[in-house]
């Protein structure tokens, strides 16, 4: 919860920002600056290592709970609220004629009726699609991904027939959302282009990719069931909110209402800043949540083996995009620890100081070191490859998994630091190689710009830039993705212009972290080698 004094004859807007775990509200004035936020949390079923399901009942009455908490936080009324925003993550939601929820899964529990983005039941659908090599999947970095989402309508069709004929929309979550605010059926860019194959810098489908891979009715129809409209982020939707709508979020009929945007790439316009002296193109987006997820912005396509896009207008307006990323990040390091036998005594140890464990940890490393950088000797002879869920990029290989090498007997506190040190330089080191892979298609980057809530503290920035080679810069805000939604609805309301307006005046950076030279420069060219070495061979190994 964040609450600031709020000033009197000023105009708000309402950035909501839906994540894995839970629906986040901030209220912000037009300058960007947080007054008020709020948070509610979300269920999820797992069912098995591989999938994942949510409820879009319950995820809005998260955001009604969220909303309605940041607006009594910051004492205000409805009617200083002069536009809403909406990002969230890119998983597929499945209606029925009148928008009921139909199961993606067990059908005993219709109101499960999301496939969760990290849910990888596709997998065999996806090396299916791939094997087509369709020209549509250049834009996809050359492999389509199990996490997107024509794999998992795939799935739902050979798997769940009846649910795939019965359903009226599939909708990507954030769209979902905007849907249900506004009654508008209008699909965001990003979401399509980036997680379902539409083209935007065509403006179009490929029916002949969706009748290669087997959803031909799809194209049959006019791709009614997956978008005919599709808008820029910020586009103000329909009317505005529904009178229903309205009522339940508590504000008023007719409030604009944005197109919206993935979660990470909310981050990124949330925090790469524009403008003369720091174009977009300068800035990597790195957002560090449960994923992560890099951002490259171009004013031309590069296609970058391995690394989705090159998407047009997918986050900001105008320019390409190449998105990579980690599937898994601020999950994986808590995966790490949990096998740990001394994690559990950390934790409580850590919750004594109202920290995370990873927090906790993050402290004690520099606790013990000379300075930031030298936390990394902690590690010593410790290696990690962190890839629990697959390497997203730049390899786009979904079967590779974790490696952990150089693990002694000794199971207390020291050595679960170095552990959690390990994994923050394989983050760092996978990251490295997205840079590189990008670097030589034609897309570099001078800075990395770091959002996310798994991303906040000193010794992971500096580490990224360490393991990396390249400055790690914060922005001031400390929301971020909210604020990125905040651009969204003040665009939609008509305070600014374009997205590249709001962003010059709505973001700042407050600190850099500058990589490392000398000793342990070299020290992280020789662990990079190992993590290299060590990640070959995991991705070798899942062929016996």
């Amino acid at each position: 919860m964040h609450t600031q004094s709020i000033e009197e004859n000023t105009a708000y807007v309402i950035g909501v920002d839906v994540g894995t775990g839970s629906a986040r509200a901030g209220i912000f004035d037009t300058r960007g600056h947080l007054v008020a936020s709020d948070k509610a949390p979300i269920a999820m079923f797992r069912q098995g290592a591989e999938r994942v399901e949510q409820s879009s009942e319950d995820i809005w009455q998260a955001v009604v709970t969220a909303i309605q908490g940041a607006m009594s936080n910051a004492r205000v009324t409805a009617d200083v609220i002069t536009g809403l925003g909406f990002d969230a993550t890119c998983s597929l939601v499945v209606i029925g004629p009148r928008g009921q929820p139909l199961p993606v899964g067990d059908e005993q529990h219709p109101e499960r009726n999301i496939i969760v983005w990290m849910d990888h039941r596709a997998n065999e659908q996806a090396t299916r699609i791939n094997q087509h090599r369709h020209p549509v999947l250049d834009y996809v970095g050359g492999r389509i991904s199990p996490e997107m989402e024509t794999p998992k309508l795939l799935w739902l069709k050979e798997n769940r027939p009846t649910t795939y004929q019965d359903a009226w929309q599939f909708l990507d979550l954030t769209d979902y959302l905007t849907w249900r605010a506004t009654g508008s059926l209008a699909r965001s860019v990003c979401t399509v282009t980036c997680k379902w194959t539409y083209l935007a810098h065509e403006n179009r489908w490929d029916p002949d990719y969706f009748r290669a891979i087997g959803l031909e009715d799809l194209a049959d129809a006019g791709f009614a069931r997956i978008g005919t409209e599709m808008v820029e982020p910020g586009s103000a939707l329909g009317q505005g909110l529904t009178k229903i709508s309205a009522e339940q979020l508590g504000l008023l009929p007719g409030t604009p209402v944005a197109a919206g945007l993935i979660d990470a790439h909310a981050g990124g316009i949330g925090s790469i800043g524009a403008g003369p002296d720091n174009p977009p193109e300068d800035n990597l987006a790195y957002v560090f949540g449960t994923s992560s997820c890099t951002m490259t912005s171009t004013t031309e396509p590069v296609l970058v083996p391995g690394v989705w896009g090159p998407y047009y207008s997918a986050m900001v307006p105008g320019y390409w995009l190449n998105e990579g990323g980690q599937s898994a990040a601020g999950a994986a390091i808590e995966q790490l620890l949990r096998l740990h036998p001394y994690s559990a005594v950390a934790q409580n140890l850590a919750g004594q100081q109202n920290q995370s464990l990873p927090e906790w940890l993050a402290d004690q490393a520099i606790h013990n070191a000379l300075s930031v950088s030298e936390a990394v000797h902690c590690a010593k002879g410790l290696h990690v490859v962190p890839e629990f869920l697959g390497n997203r990029a730049p390899f786009a290989d979904p079967h590779c998994r974790a490696v952990i090498a150089g693990l002694g007997m000794v199971n207390e506190l020291d050595s679960l630091i170095a552990l959690y040190v390990a994994g923050l330089c394989g983050i760092g080191y996978g990251l490295r190689q997205i840079l590189e892979a990008q670097e030589a298609a034609g897309a570099p980057v001078k800075r990395l710009v770091i959002s996310g809530g798994a991303g906040r503290h000193p010794l992971i920035r500096q580490l990224l830039a360490d393991t990396t080679g390249y400055a790690v810069v914060a922005p001031t805000s400390d929301e971020p993705v909210l604020l990125g939604s905040a651009i969204l609805a003040t665009v939609a309301s008509s305070h600014h212009e374009s997205i590249q307006v709001a962003m010059a005046e709505m973001t700042s950076i407050n600190a850099s972290y500058q990589p490392c030279e000398g000793e342990l420069k070299r020290l992280h060219h020789n662990r990079f080698q190992t993590f290299a070495q060590l990640q070959r061979t995991a991705r070798e190994s899942t062929l016996f």
